[in-house]
């Protein structure tokens, strides 16, 4: 996978937690199921079973928009921002994660991703369904839930975002949307299966 090709260099302090992944996918893990996450591990395969593609490599073997894997052993699952490594957010008010495909700044971005959430005519992927127990995290793949919050040896914290979210089941859906020659946003949305009516504002 490559790296993104653009940032949002003009954050504010008022603006969304932005995650910025290595170079493979961003993942958003129930912070009760983080312990379960490895990430990547050197031999790229699991401890104790040489066959068995290490968590980073399943995370990366999605071809989707985005896809639900499962997290340790205990039916905890994940939902993976997959297709490119985009530096994303989540937009509490609208259950989505926003992916910095291309975009000059992030007030561009921003209209653009309320443009596609409020047409009806945007085209969707489906892309499974998620159950969690609340609150999760976005994350690096490539980072296990155990390091988080450990300081690299270099300097420097393992970027992540709060994902505030109460137990549920979700269907998550995907779409890419090209607004015009300068943006181009992409969109991972949780919507309540049991709900009638999505509490999100769009």
């Amino acid at each position: 996978m490559s790296a993104s090709s653009s940032t949002p260099a003009d954050a504010s302090p008022a603006s969304p937690v932005w995650v910025q992944s290595m170079g493979g996918p961003l993942i958003v893990i129930p912070v009760s199921a983080l312990a379960a996450w490895r990430g990547c591990t050197e031999t790229g395969v699991m401890a104790g079973d040489a066959t068995a593609p290490d968590d980073y490599d399943r995370a990366c073997a999605l071809d989707d928009l985005a896809g639900v894997i499962p997290v340790g052993e205990n039916g905890a699952r994940a939902v993976v921002l997959a297709d490119e490594p985009a530096t994303s957010c989540y937009l509490s008010e609208h259950g989505t994660f926003l992916r910095w495909l291309t975009a000059d700044s992030e007030a561009e971005l921003k209209a653009a991703a309320e443009a596609g959430l409020a047409d009806p005519a945007t085209e969707w992927e489906e892309c499974g369904t998620w159950v969690s127990d609340g609150p999760a995290v976005l994350m690096d793949s490539a980072v296990a839930g155990s390091d988080l919050n450990t300081e690299y040896p270099g300097g420097g914290m393992p970027a992540q975002a709060p994902v505030p979210l109460p137990a549920g089941r979700w269907r998550v859906r995907a779409t890419d949307i090209k607004a015009d020659a300068g943006n181009r946003v992409g969109l991972v949305q949780l919507l309540p299966i049991e709900l009638s009516a999505s509490p999100f504002v769009v």
